[in-house]
């Protein structure tokens, strides 16, 4: 009922005020454009884009936003490697030249070498401020190559953290899962972490998944992959509602993180959201998917990336001009040149070190 009425009564209110879609476009931008940046600077290093699901970054934006205004004080999050850089700089705000020194090799003296493990497995731990002027801290739990092996780690964080703080209603601290499609109806970690969800000694008021569904495990489409018609089926075991969204319009997705995060503050219940989108490149920088899906990687070449299919609909509705929407693009992109700079001279910096 409360998802009937949250849903239905409001589908023909205004959802989004121009300056939220603006953010949205923002945030769209410094996706994209990060990731094309890396590929120009860094051809075939391995970065496991997140190219197509650029809808992650607002969709995780507007979750942190939500969550922040209703009291959240700390968020952990668990997720593979996809799209973790992209995720890392613009909302982790990882420094953009720490992570080109960290494609250079580059280590300067006094700089801790971190788990030795390579960048797109590494954590992160930092303030994200919402529009509003709240503060929430945001940790990124490491995580190595077994993908779904980080999640019962997060929800025992949380539980931890909130049994340290005394926070017996389970509010201040929200775990927060990014699962890919194939990983999520793979690997049984997954079902037994949704199975102790609700177990009194494991509960953690709730954990908001998303699903990054971009259609296709390592080289297997959907049809070989799961057994069950949606790869998010498996949350059914929990009766977690399950909300689908189109990773090519950003506001779906968005609205989506809306309702989910409401439905998990409201209930303190797990809820998913399976945002169906693509992948641009192979399963790394390294792989060429012409070789394994010839046809489906024709269309993928053919079709228009999120953010220019946002920024042509901002521009039909007369919210924004393009030549506003490119300028959004042009400063992040002079952005990335004076890390890119900064970076170099760091380099320098440690080579001298070297040499002495």
């Amino acid at each position: 009922h409360w998802v009937r009425d949250r849903v239905e009564e409001r589908r023909s209110e205004p959802v989004y005020s121009p300056e939220h879609r603006q953010r949205i476009l923002e945030r769209l931008v410094r996706a994209e454009n990060f990731e094309r940046f890396l590929q120009t600077r860094y051809p075939g290093n391995k970065r496991f884009s997140g190219e197509g699901a650029d809808s992650m970054i607002p969709a995780l934006a507007e979750i942190f936003d939500l969550a922040a205004e209703d009291g959240v004080e700390r968020i952990v999050i668990g997720m593979a490697h996809r799209g973790r850089l992209t995720l890392l700089a613009t909302l982790l705000n990882r420094p953009y030249e720490r992570l080109f020194r960290e494609f250079e090799g580059v280590l300067l003296p006094g700089e801790a070498e971190g788990s030795g493990d390579v960048k797109y497995h590494l954590g992160q731990r930092g303030t994200y401020v919402t529009p509003g002027g709240k503060e929430v801290e945001i940790i990124l739990t490491a995580n190595p190559s077994h993908l779904e092996a980080v999640d019962p780690v997060v929800c025992g964080q949380v539980r931890a953290y909130q049994d340290d703080s005394g926070d017996v209603e389970r509010r201040k601290t929200l775990g927060v899962l990014i699962h890919g499609d194939a990983a999520f109806t793979g690997q049984g970690v997954v079902a037994e972490t949704l199975q102790m969800s609700a177990l009194r000694g494991y509960e953690t008021g709730g954990t908001i998944h998303l699903i990054v569904n971009n259609q296709i495990g390592f080289t297997a489409g959907p049809q070989d992959l799961h057994s069950a018609y949606y790869c998010s089926d498996l949350a059914k075991m929990v009766q977690a509602p399950i909300l689908h969204a189109n990773g090519d319009y950003p506001e779906s997705v968005v609205r989506a993180c809306t309702v989910a995060t409401e439905y998990q503050r409201e209930h303190g219940a797990d809820v998913v959201i399976d945002m169906v989108c693509y992948r641009r490149r192979g399963h790394n920088e390294g792989d060429e998917p012409m070789y394994t899906q010839p046809l489906l990687y024709k269309r993928i070449g053919e079709h228009p990336t999120v953010r220019e299919n946002y920024t042509a609909l901002l521009v039909r509705r007369g919210q924004m001009t393009r030549e506003e929407c490119e300028a959004i693009g042009e400063r992040f992109d002079q952005q990335l040149r004076e890390a890119l700079e900064v970076s170099k001279g760091r380099q320098a910096e440690a080579k001298t070190y070297e040499l002495a």
